[in-house]
């Protein structure tokens, strides 16, 4: 059975937010798997995995020196230079940032390559959600697929021109800036070219809409949806009641 972009919408955010909620590694590592694997099946593995490399990467190694190298809270070091030390509880902590962050945009990512963008802003429109919520949503999930579709492009196209960019992890590193120039005048030259293009065909214009697509929308998916939302609040409140300090009062 089909899932309604609502429900998948459902599914992915109530398992972010659990997950962050939970805090916990082996929670976070497993749900990264999970939704890895779920990547694989839906047949969107290799452009969700390029992506999350993108995202992820430049993160983790900043959270492994800045919390593996500088905890203060540490007290087991296990090797030191000067004022920097790997300390046992900075690479837990490290390790847990890391892989709640992971599996977070697994999540969504699958989400994002997988969701159908104009089921969604219909099934959305359907709803009575104004269509600037709708636009926005379906930009976000759009730009996933964009930034690593346009990515490949420079890279093709700075390799033709005798950049070499598949060497080791140095070379990586200094052609990185070359790239990321180009992507981001790029991204911003493409919304302003479709805020101009939604604006000529009044997409924020005042009145009633119609919409062409018809979404089924099965009594049990809304049932699920429901149950989904309820876990996820449920989670957030029992993260704040046990962090909450001893004798508090609200």
């Amino acid at each position: 059975m089909r899932l309604h972009p609502l429900t998948a919408l459902a599914v992915a955010g109530a398992t972010a937010v659990v997950t962050t909620a939970v805090a916990s590694w082996p929670v976070s590592i497993a749900v990264a798997l999970a939704a890895a694997v779920v990547a694989m099946r839906a047949r969107v593995g290799k452009r969700v995995m390029p992506a999350a490399a993108l995202i992820l990467v430049p993160l983790c190694l900043s959270l492994l020196v800045v919390h593996g190298l500088f905890f203060p809270e540490g007290r087991i070091v296990l090797a030191q230079w000067g004022p920097a030390r790997i300390t046992a509880e900075g690479l837990e902590f490290a390790l847990d940032l890391a892989s709640r962050t992971a599996a977070c945009v697994l999540v969504l990512l699958v989400f994002s390559f997988t969701v159908s963008v104009p089921d969604l802003v219909s099934a959305l429109a359907a709803r009575k959600f104004p269509p600037q919520f709708g636009f926005v949503l379906a930009s976000t999930l759009t730009l996933a697929p964009a930034i690593a579709a346009r990515l490949d492009r420079i890279r093709q196209a700075q390799e033709a021109r005798g950049l070499v960019l598949r060497g080791g992890p140095v070379s990586r590193f200094a052609a990185l800036r070359l790239q990321m120039v180009p992507l981001v005048m790029g991204l911003i030259d493409d919304a302003g070219s479709r805020a101009q293009a939604l604006d000529a065909r009044g997409f924020g214009a005042a009145g009633p809409r119609t919409s062409y697509r018809a979404i089924e929308d099965p009594p049990g998916q809304r049932l699920f949806r429901a149950i989904a939302l309820i876990l996820a609040a449920v989670a957030v409140a029992a993260r704040l009641w046990v962090s909450w300090p001893a004798g508090a009062s609200l």
